[in-house]
């Protein structure tokens, strides 16, 4: 909590210095009169830095502007960006996030869009995911980052893991039950040298949010004022998260080491991860033993057969955002625009750097990876998505979900359902309580 009263203080600060010095970007105005012959880019993925040079260098081969590339781990790219909106240099052109999204747009510490957006043929908004484009648009129309990105949640499998222990593959008819019974099957058949699955508190977007969904809850509604975590709905939701866990890798081990990397050790067979990795595991050792499969479903009124609103993936969408002080602001929106617009995000599919923020143009990722099929990120899109859950504070609730007193207890003893049903009304009033302190 102090560190978000302390960005808010720092993003503050700055609006009044950009104010006071005739720098707020709500004018939108390219009449700097400034030019530069380099732009700095901030990313935060090393599995996307290649791509993302290589489309750069394409908008730099015609603007005659340099583009570098940097990756900064995620920690410290916040880090970075804060110092930056309380008077340090921040980078030119960089990515937006739905935890953090709200708090910049709110403080004009990053370029307003919309005269840029309005005089420009590549850019149709209405072509774009919703959620990605509605998290970077302010309440007032302002439009502070461009969707750079959208992504949807898999389930990976190791086959020989499987084949080891004669239990078969994943299906799309899976249900989170079913899941169930294939991990206990692993786990008991090794006498728990190998975990049937493993799953971490962290892993929300990619892992416990979409259970919450498929059995009728919602983290954060639609208007983002409310949740519905603590109902009979989440309770379920959460109880099939609470029994999954009884036949997974437990917290003590998935703390030390990490879902990706028992994964990649063939410690757990299975674990559910975005489509962000997907690079990790296709150039990882034993790829080839690698294998991904729709979510399972929740198979809520019996009748065995997926309905509408029993498989959910989550989504999420990056946002190209630019400084609001960068020296040239025209040359910044111009890469921007470029990153997103259909050239742009056509080769970014076609690379394999991440699916599109604009829809209709990620047909291509699915042939990015040969000799992997990754189809269930794109077919999951036939199902039901909702959107990452946000607030203007979200890391406030997200962190406090995960600690004790919310879930943390029930992760840690997870044979103890009692603990799960009370962990989701104490969550409800965690959420509850963060949104009305906004």
């Amino acid at each position: 909590m102090k560190r978000i009263v302390a960005l808010v203080l720092a993003l503050l600060m700055v609006a009044t210095v950009l104010a006071a010095c005739g720098g707020n970007s709500d004018s939108g105005s390219s009449d700097s009169g400034k030019t530069t012959d380099s732009i700095t880019v901030n990313i935060w993925d090393s599995n996307q830095q290649a791509g993302i040079q290589e489309i750069a260098d394409d908008w730099s081969a015609t603007s005659g502007i340099k583009v570098s590339v940097e990756v900064v781990d995620w920690d410290n790219y916040w880090t970075l960006l804060e110092a930056g909106a309380s008077g340090g240099t921040m980078p030119d052109v960089f990515w937006m996030h739905s935890n953090t999204a709200q708090m910049y747009m709110e403080n004009d510490i990053l370029l307003k869009l919309n005269d840029y957006v309005d005089a420009d043929d590549a850019i149709d908004l209405s072509k774009y995911y919703e959620g990605v484009r509605d998290l970077y648009t302010r309440d007032d129309g302002g439009i502070y980052a461009l969707p750079k990105d959208h992504d949807t949640i898999a389930l990976l499998y190791n086959k020989a893991i499987f084949d080891e222990y004669n239990v078969e593959y994943p299906t799309d008819e899976w249900t989170w039950d079913d899941m169930y019974e294939a991990a206990k099957a692993i786990t008991e058949g090794s006498n728990g040298d190998v975990y049937g699955m493993a799953m971490n508190t962290s892993n929300n977007q990619d892992g416990w949010y979409n259970l919450v969904y498929d059995y009728g809850a919602e983290i954060i509604n639609e208007t983002h004022d409310g949740t519905t975590i603590g109902s009979d709905e989440g309770k379920a939701g959460m109880e099939m998260v609470r029994k999954l866990l009884t036949v997974g890798a437990p917290q003590s081990v998935v703390a030390e080491t990490g879902t990706d990397s028992l994964f990649q050790s063939a410690k757990t067979a299975m674990i559910t991860q975005g489509s962000w990795m997907i690079n990790a595991f296709y150039t990882a050792e034993n790829h080839d033993d690698y294998a991904w499969a729709l979510l399972p479903y929740a198979d809520v009124n019996g009748n065995g057969t997926c309905d509408d609103g029993e498989r959910y993936s989550a989504y999420n969408g990056l946002g190209w955002a630019a400084s609001a002080a960068t020296a040239d602001p025209a040359s910044c929106y111009s890469l921007i625009s470029y990153f997103c617009s259909e050239e742009g995000q056509l080769k970014q599919s076609e690379l394999g750097v991440t699916m599109g923020g604009m829809e209709g143009v990620s047909d291509a990722f699915a042939n990015a990876f040969p000799g992997m099929d990754i189809t269930p990120f794109l077919e999951a899109e036939n199902y039901n998505l909702f959107f990452r859950p946000y607030t203007r504070n979200t890391t406030v609730w997200e962190d406090a979900l995960q600690q004790a007193g919310a879930f943390l207890d029930p992760w840690q003893n997870p044979d103890d359902p009692e603990l799960m049903a009370t962990a989701c009304e104490n969550a409800q009033k965690i959420i509850e309580d963060a949104i009305a302190a906004e």
